[in-house]
């Protein structure tokens, strides 16, 4: 994947960037109001470097952190815990059913991003889009969450 423009964002964008991302998922995200945000648009995507690192996606509007930009960032809002049966699926870009949801925060409202975790460790697998409720996650069927971006998929492998 090759970038095809980098440009810095303004400070007006940069904080309402912010205040969108810290309403979702927290104020973890506080610790990046000194940091340097630059868009940089790669082939489909377009990525929020935070620092030089791809931290956040946008998707039709919404932004999204990426698996890094969890680790990097510990966010622990919007979280859906899967378990170890799911693991291996959901590395390979698979959207998320109810019976391998163990946990979700019933705060997820339908369409909301959230991050998928695995029981065992707490380590982030993938990013996804909520389906339904967070309440109605567990011990339901079907799917529960659609994913976007996963750990091994071309974003996760993007050298900058």
């Amino acid at each position: 994947m090759k970038i095809k423009s980098r440009v810095q964002l303004r400070k007006s964008a940069k904080n309402q960037l912010l205040s969108d991302i810290t309403s979702i998922f927290g104020e973890a995200v506080k610790k990046l109001e000194k940091s340097k945000f630059e868009t940089a648009n790669i082939e489909d995507l377009s990525l929020v470097l935070v620092d030089g690192e791809p931290l956040l996606f946008q998707i039709n509007g919404f932004y999204f952190p990426t698996v890094k930009g969890v680790l990097n960032l510990g966010l622990t809002k919007n979280v859906v815990k899967v378990d170890s049966g799911a693991v291996r699926f959901v590395v390979n870009g698979a959207d998320i059913m109810c019976p391998g949801i163990v946990d979700a925060d019933s705060d997820i409202g339908e369409n909301d991003p959230v991050i998928i975790i695995e029981e065992a460790h707490g380590k982030p697998l993938a990013i996804g889009t909520a389906l339904m409720p967070g309440a109605d996650m567990v011990g339901n069927k079907g799917k529960a969450v659609r994913s976007i971006h996963y750990v091994g998929d071309k974003l996760w492998n993007l050298d900058i």
